[in-house]
């Protein structure tokens, strides 16, 4: 029988998670080609929430889990290595076997059986929508799932942190009481549902966020200079000629962009760029993803004032955008991003913080403030 689950985040979060499956495995259903998952049960991602949560907590040899729990059968999987023995979905078992598919892209397959939850094996191939729970770190997880395309970066839904509940609001990326911000989120490379297709730019801040030392990328507009007035010269390091190979692929036919070995290519060039990001200084790119100079040292454009203020929001449900001065939402890097978006507003600028978080910035020309954005929960 599944024990009574006793993190209190996971029955709060439970039916919001189940609705969010089964509305987009809904819409999926008919899609050619597309292996779907099992829409998961509330009471189901309830215990495996639970589960998880406690096993963050527990340490083997020194060691806290890091594991990714994926809800599917045997069948609906590749190649899946199956155990002799199934083992009870508990913290115990999770925290014997996390050593085993700490790597990225290994999963361990969970599944009822009769009225208990059952590690049936690992397996790399999970379906499309297919619920995933990842053990981040103590305290933290992360329930997300696989694309409908299958290329990219897994779909996030929500973070739970402790007592900390964070659900993806997809529709309207948390500025739903602010009108003129939405307009303002749509000069962010953000799709409007993050599972719709592959994001270069998100797919780029989830590179960012690996090597751990931070970065600012600014995004400018093709076929102009006026970038920069904002950079110091000479730039340290240039790229001539402009390294171009993320346009070339992305100029590629339809057939093209479907093989394995594009898809491989792209994700090559954006986890190069994303390398270049750990230099000290600003990486620049074109809005087509030209990389024009990386440790470039950004500064306040002459005659430009200060910018004071700022408008800071999160994709969160339920969340308030506020006003703020930069300073308060970070440090230089995120004072040199948000100096350079008030200077050049046709640039965005994206930030990743040492501590893990990650922002984007946009002109408002509604309320004539830089717009902050804060996509956390979009990468972990």
């Amino acid at each position: 029988m599944l024990s009574e689950p006793t993190y209190l985040p996971a029955r709060m979060v439970a039916p919001a998670i189940a609705e969010h499956f089964k509305k987009h495995l809904c819409e999926a259903q008919g899609l050619e080609g597309v292996s779907l998952a099992t829409a998961p049960d509330s009471t189901i991602i309830e215990a495996v929430i639970d589960i998880g949560f406690w096993a963050s907590l527990r340490r083997e040899e020194g060691h806290s889990p890091k594991v990714s729990l994926a809800l599917l059968s045997p069948e609906q999987s590749e190649k899946p290595l199956i155990f002799g023995e199934k083992l009870r979905l508990t913290p115990q078992n999770l925290i014997k076997l996390a050593p085993a598919v700490e790597q990225p892209g290994i999963h361990l397959g969970v599944w009822p059986d009769g009225d208990d939850l059952m590690i049936w094996g690992t397996t790399h191939s999970i379906p499309s929508i297919c619920f995933v729970l990842e053990v981040v770190e103590p305290g933290l997880l992360v329930i997300k799932h696989r694309r409908v395309d299958g290329f990219g970066k897994f779909v996030n839904i929500a973070v739970l942190q402790g007592d900390q509940i964070k659900v993806l609001d997809e529709v309207t990326m948390g500025v739903a009481d602010c009108p003129v911000l939405l307009r303002s989120l749509a000069k962010m490379p953000l799709p409007t549902f993050m599972g719709d297709s592959f994001n270069i730019l998100v797919q780029l801040a989830a590179s960012m966020r690996v090597h751990g030392k931070g970065g600012l990328v600014a995004v400018v507009p093709v076929g102009t200079e006026k970038y920069r007035e904002s950079v110091v010269h000479p730039i340290k390091y240039p790229v001539v000629p402009n390294y171009s190979a993320i346009p070339e692929l992305m100029a590629q036919s339809e057939t093209e962009r479907n093989k394995l070995e594009w898809q491989e290519a792209l994700l090559e060039a954006i986890d190069l760029i994303g390398g270049f990001t750990a230099v000290d200084g600003a990486t620049i790119i074109t809005e087509k993803y030209d990389l024009l100079a990386f440790g470039a040292k950004l500064t306040r454009a002459e005659n430009s004032a200060r910018v004071g203020q700022i408008v800071l929001s999160e994709p969160v449900a339920q969340s308030k955008a506020t006003k703020m001065h930069p300073a308060q939402n970070g440090g230089t890097r995120h004072l040199a991003a948000a100096q350079f978006v008030y200077d050049q507003k046709d640039a965005i600028a994206l930030v990743a913080s040492q501590d893990g978080q990650f922002t984007v910035f946009a002109w408002s020309e509604d309320m004539q403030l830089v717009h902050a954005h804060r996509i956390d929960i979009l990468l972990l």
